[in-house]
């Protein structure tokens, strides 16, 4: 997997959502090795905070590797899955049709999170 044994990535969640904090907090209880910064994307410093990432983590999670790549939505989900130890799940999960997939699944779960009505 890209950028392991090179330092840590970010993990940049929206700190105002409920759903977003738990399942931010169970990711650092499983990042036993400390691979990730798990911050809030209203409080992550400049670099690696841009004003264009700033918008754009208002939408949707992010995962910054070590290398510097960003990803979004269902791909940081499945980056983040391997940094927490599921590396062959993550593996498996990059190849399409099932990472289109976990992309689908995440926008949907996103857009209930960002809707008035949210349960999760």
């Amino acid at each position: 997997m890209e950028g392991e044994g090179e330092g840590r990535a970010w993990l940049l969640f929206d700190g105002d959502c409920g759903f977003c904090t738990r399942v931010a907090n169970w990711v650092e209880e499983r990042d036993r090795e400390g691979r990730l910064r798990i911050v809030p994307h209203q409080e992550a410093p400049s670099p690696p905070m841009t004003p264009d990432l700033r918008i754009a983590c208002a939408e949707a999670l992010h995962a910054i590797t070590p290398r510097g790549r960003v990803l979004r939505g269902g791909d940081a989900t499945i980056y983040t899955l391997g940094a927490i130890g599921g590396r062959g799940l993550a593996r498996v999960l990059w190849v399409r049709p099932l990472r289109d997939l976990v992309g689908l699944g995440y926008r949907i779960v996103a857009k209930r999170t960002l809707s008035e009505t949210c349960d999760l």
